[in-house]
């Protein structure tokens, strides 16, 4: 099974699906094990709390749901970007319950890696503009999701392999 770190835009789908769920399944008992009260703390002044970090991961699941699905209905795909701190601070994430948002985040990322798994080959070079960024490709996109997930994972205390 490739790591994130292995993961590029030529990675097959069904390879980026299972690097999905291994670090999914890596991750659920080590957030599991953290308190509550631990999940509320800032890593450092100004920074986001593994609740928020957590927050940020289910919202960028769903982004990303938005994108994997409709870079498939056409030749290519236009959508908005993302202002991550508006989202986390108008879902109040800080004050949500942990196990909640573990149990969240990990059942749609299992579900994400069932859509990523699916994505024909075909759709591979789908042109993707995701609000002001530079095109890319869906391939791009799903692989580097997988990266960022493990990014912020390591910020919500899930230390790397």
């Amino acid at each position: 099974m490739p790591y994130a770190w292995d993961l590029n835009d030529q990675s097959p789908f069904p390879s980026i699906a299972q690097a999905l769920i291994a670090n999914v399944d890596r991750a659920v008992p080590i957030l599991r094990a953290m308190s509550e009260s631990r999940a509320r703390e800032p890593r450092a002044a100004g920074k986001w709390s593994p609740k928020q970090v957590m927050g940020h991961l289910i919202d960028s699941a769903a982004n990303n749901h938005q994108r994997f699905v409709r870079a498939q209905e056409t030749d290519s795909y236009t959508g908005p970007g993302y202002t991550q701190e508006h989202w986390v601070a108008v879902q109040g994430y800080h004050e949500a319950h942990w196990d909640e948002l573990i149990s969240l985040w990990r059942a749609y990322n299992r579900h994400l890696a069932h859509v990523i798994e699916r994505i024909p080959e075909s759709k591979r070079g789908t042109v993707c503009t995701v609000g002001a960024d530079a095109p890319t490709t869906l391939g791009f996109i799903v692989s580097d999701y997988v990266g960022h997930v493990r990014h912020h994972l390591a910020q919500a205390g899930v230390p790397a392999e």
